[in-house]
């Protein structure tokens, strides 16, 4: 199926390393025109080398309202015109609710909500003024369904699925679609996945062992863990104008995970 995605400027947040990785070469694959918009602008360079025709780096704080206008105005600036914006950037520590303290919690939230906030309000204005654009969140079943050791995280991914929601109904007479894909587990590759990725840290060890990837993936009901590619494949359908009847829908890639 040929998704149309040709010549398109894609921005994705958070593209440098794993399932965004995943996602911008996925994009680029398809012809697109990517624009990663990362903090970890080192990593984001190798992977805009991996296609370099096709993928463009940009250093962006998606916490920052300033740092995400600035970028922009940059790709306006550059191509002209945002297509698509896959909101991808979160952040996460697995931990109980009562023994994470407050930066953890306020980390979760600046990256996971007010990352999708600040750059979803920073590209409508000019997917407004051409009455087309396509907005796909990376969101978490955990916003869902609610996860064991995940409780701020969750209560952020929740906020992102409503949200979108809720701005598909403002936006939708423009012409401008909002959806949010929720991934099952995706484990990180190490060439994927930069410095500075929630899986670099304390987070890489949870899945270090075969025995314990082995005993998650006994959940899902393919028995198999994700890759980014499966994520990238469900953004690149709901970006598409081959999903242009489709807004406000929140779409679980989890291999069976959830089923809600």
């Amino acid at each position: 199926m040929d998704l149309g995605l040709a010549g398109l400027t894609v921005v994705v947040t958070g593209g440098a390393s794993n399932i965004g990785r995943g996602i911008a070469l996925a994009f680029a694959g398809e012809s697109a025109n990517v624009w990663i918009a990362d903090r970890d602008e080192a990593q984001a360079r190798r992977v805009a080398e991996l296609s370099p025709e096709r993928v463009r780096c940009i250093g962006c704080d998606v916490t920052d309202p300033a740092s995400v206008e600035g970028m922009t105005r940059a790709v306006l600036e550059g191509a002209g015109r945002i297509d698509v914006l896959v909101n991808c950037a979160g952040w996460v520590m697995d931990r109980l609710f009562l023994e994470k303290p407050r930066d953890e919690w306020e980390r979760e939230v600046d990256v996971t909500l007010w990352g999708f906030v600040n750059c979803t309000r920073a590209v409508l204005p000019s997917m407004i003024e051409r009455a087309h654009g396509s907005i796909v969140s990376i969101g978490s079943d955990a916003g869902r369904i609610g996860e064991y050791r995940e409780a701020v995280y969750s209560g952020a991914k929740a906020a992102v699925i409503a949200m979108s929601k809720a701005i598909a109904r403002e936006v939708g007479r423009h012409g401008i679609r909002l959806n949010v894909v929720c991934p099952g587990l995706v484990p990180p590759q190490p060439e994927a996945t930069g410095r500075e990725s929630m899986w670099s840290g304390e987070l890489a060890g949870v899945l270090a062992s075969g025995e314990a990837l082995a005993k998650a993936v006994r959940a899902y009901p393919l028995r198999r863990s994700g890759t980014a590619q499966d994520v990238a494949d469900a953004v690149l359908f709901l970006a598409s104008d081959r999903a242009s009847y489709i807004t406000g829908q929140t779409l679980s890639v989890d291999g069976g995970y959830v089923m809600v």
